[in-house]
């Protein structure tokens, strides 16, 4: 485990780290903003591409195969973006640095459902839990140290040393966990599914030039289509590429549309909130990451115990609270203005953290524990996929959002920061609404005991599943 979550957590660091580098970038290559937000861009799509096709692979391949491929991809981005002399070089880095990350975080989930019995997975994905929101969130806050000190090219230096660790430490005692089988790969689905997914993704994150540009809404209706083509052709298939049977079962829809609305808000918010401190506020972007620091560094400190509170007493019992949490943190964010003290952001960032945090790995786990174990790949790698679907789509409608409204107050002859204020305080408003959805949904949340196995005593299931393993 320790193998694979520190390259997660390097590959997830590195989807924000760069972000804060991007102006210095911009005129180090000499290419516009447009073309330097590729560097984001490429990686989501990269994301949104490649996930939905490991559940396949990790069928078909070895998990130490996979886990190889997976960090050698890492490796091999990571020094290639630190040495790059063009900005077409940092990009083909981040892309390779992107499909290592698609692999691996598939690769980690389908790992702990195999290795831990249900009633300690709540535990196990704690800590992937940790990792999902510590690397994105940290990104900016030590990239902003690193460019404070160092060149921009320390944000990838610094993190081989971690991906050499996870390799050696992985060829030493990583296992083969999965059973493979001889599956074929159906290649108009991957064409699909790569259509389809790409298609959506790529058309939110260049919504920048307009919601009615040919190139944004084209490739939305193409991607749509796309994959209600790839659905069709799955659920005829014998051996789908993705096995969507798994949307058979109520508890799995529920989790997946909860996923879908966490990542949607929490990817925005982590966006929007560094952007509203710094134009509204006008502080810099390293206190802007020092600030948010308190809430990561918490969350980080209690996923694990967020994750045994699971086991213990099932879901509601953690994900409702968690989302009211949630609920409140966004409530307060919308009264936020020009003159907001900096010690209430942090507080309100730490609640914020603590209630995604609960509701996070919490949702993934039983999201996935209502399925037969043979369904493990296809569940995580469509859960996975919407996960990145919906950050794409969140970032691009909220950030769009939050232009808008500062577009119409400026016009009305607002000042800057209070325009952005303005502008940031309606997109918490909607992510208050969505966040009071969750919670709801969260009231028809059950405990769930995987789907092959059979209660036929007042004996718990999970004693049972201990007994089998």
């Amino acid at each position: 485990m320790a193998a694979l979550l520190v390259a997660g957590f390097v590959g997830l660091f590195s989807e924000t780290a760069l972000n804060i580098a991007f102006t210095e970038l911009s005129q180090i290559f000499s290419v516009d903003a447009t073309t330097i937000q590729w560097l984001a861009t490429g990686y989501f799509l990269t994301l949104g591409i490649l996930i939905p096709v490991t559940g396949i692979l990790m069928q078909k391949f070895t998990t130490r195969q996979m886990f190889l491929t997976s960090v050698l991809l890492l490796l091999i981005g990571t020094i290639l973006a630190a040495i790059s002399p063009t900005f077409g070089f940092v990009l083909t880095g981040r892309v390779i640095q992107a499909a290592g990350l698609a692999i691996n975080l598939p690769l980690t989930q389908n790992v702990i459902f195999a290795i831990y019995p249900p009633h300690k997975r709540g535990a196990a994905m704690g800590i992937m839990g940790l990792v999902m929101l510590a690397g994105p969130a940290l990104g900016p806050t030590l990239a902003g140290l690193i460019l404070d000190t160092l060149s921009w090219q320390w944000i990838f230096w610094l993190t081989t040393p971690f991906l050499l660790f996870s390799l050696i430490f992985g060829i030493k005692f990583l296992p083969n966990v999965n059973e493979v089988r001889n599956v074929s790969i159906d290649a108009l689905s991957v064409i699909l599914s790569t259509i389809g997914f790409g298609g959506i993704v790529y058309g939110f994150s260049v919504s920048g030039a307009g919601w009615t540009s040919a190139p944004v809404l084209g490739s939305i209706i193409v991607g749509l289509i796309a994959v209600i083509l790839f659905a069709i052709r799955q659920m005829k298939m014998e051996t789908p590429m993705l096995n969507l049977r798994a949307f058979k079962y109520p508890m799995f829809i529920l989790g997946a549309v909860m996923s879908f609305i966490t990542f949607f808000s929490m990817l925005s918010m982590l966006v929007i909130l560094p952007m509203y401190m710094q134009m509204a506020l006008v502080i810099a972007a390293f206190t802007t990451g020092l600030i948010l620091l308190p809430g990561s560094l918490l969350n980080c400190v209690l996923a694990p115990t967020i994750g045994r509170l699971f086991d213990k007493y099932g879901p509601k019992a953690v994900i409702t609270p968690g989302t009211i949490l949630v609920a409140i943190s966004y409530l307060i964010y919308a009264q936020f203005g020009t003159e907001t003290a900096l010690w209430m952001v942090v507080i309100t960032h730490i609640v914020m953290m603590l209630g995604i945090g609960a509701v996070l790995a919490s949702t993934q786990t039983n999201t996935l524990n209502s399925l037969p174990k043979q369904y493990y790949p296809d569940g995580i790698a469509i859960t996975q996929t919407i996960q990145q679907v919906a950050g794409a789509v969140g970032i691009a409608v909220m950030v769009s959002l939050l232009s808008s409204k500062q577009g119409s107050y400026l016009a009305t002859g607002s000042e800057l920061p209070q325009a952005v204020a303005e502008g940031s305080s309606f997109v918490f408003t909607i992510a208050l609404v969505l966040s009071v959805i969750n919670f709801v949904l969260s009231l028809f949340m059950k405990k769930t005991v995987p789907a092959d196995v059979k209660v036929t005593s007042p004996v718990k299931a999970t004693e049972l599943v201990q007994d089998r393993v």
